[in-house]
């Protein structure tokens, strides 16, 4: 199964006020462990970064002005998330920014069925605890030190991590791993194993007494006269 974990960077916090999408961060999950594969791109907002942004990400309007615009990515974006599950932590409010983009360059809108909201997951499974995508990661022991400020992918790596454990897929691969016996190559020999100590008898003398005097009822030819000894 494959699926999209994601994050954006945004000048504020409403596209319909304005303002628009200037980093994204996306990785590939394949049965839920990542492949390596990842997009990652800036992108010029035409406008300026508002210093309660910038406080947050660190994006400046000079940083920002030399790389290219959305509609230049807008392939290459969508051709790597596909038809796969979207991943995202409050997702919905990321969905808002890309969806406002693809509008801008006339590609049609991401689904909402597709998102996965592992903010919404983390509620309902740790509810009235803080679920901060820091909070998730101390909660999980999921190493965000240097995470000094927010940024699409590096939030994204995190929240790879944390996805996987808040759906409690690694502990079921851990499961899988510790259970898991190699099979014998053809031809190899395999010594049964013996218990230490054997296991006591649940049939009684009496019991064994009426099931052989039953068995001589049924005659000589029967079966069960070759399993007693």
């Amino acid at each position: 199964m494959r699926e999209i974990i994601f994050d954006t960077e945004t000048t504020g916090l409403d596209p319909a006020q304005g303002h628009r999408l200037i980093e994204i961060g996306c990785i590939e999950l394949v049965n839920r462990f990542p492949t390596g594969k990842v997009f990652h791109r800036y992108f010029n907002p035409q406008r300026d970064v508002p210093a309660e942004a910038f406080a947050i990400h660190g994006l400046s309007t000079e940083f920002l002005k030399d790389h290219p615009l959305f509609e230049s990515a807008v392939e290459e974006f969508l051709g790597f998330v596909e038809d796969a599950p979207l991943v995202a932590h409050n997702a919905f409010f990321d969905l808002g920014f890309i969806n406002a983009e693809l509008e801008r360059a006339q590609r049609p809108p991401l689904g909402r069925e597709r998102i996965i909201d592992t903010l919404m997951i983390a509620r309902r499974r740790h509810p009235g605890a803080p679920n901060r995508l820091d909070d998730l990661c101390a909660r999980y022991r999921i190493d965000n030190s240097h995470r000094t400020r927010h940024g699409a992918l590096l939030d994204a790596e995190l929240l790879a991590e944390v996805y996987v454990e808040l759906i409690g897929a690694r502990q079921a691969a851990f499961e899988l791993a510790d259970n898991a016996v190699a099979a014998p190559s053809p031809g190899t020999a395999v010594q049964a194993r013996q218990r230490p100590v054997p296991l006591a008898a649940r049939v009684s003398d009496a019991e064994r007494a009426a099931h052989r005097a039953f068995i001589a009822t049924l005659g000589e030819k029967t079966l069960w006269n070759d399993y007693l000894s």
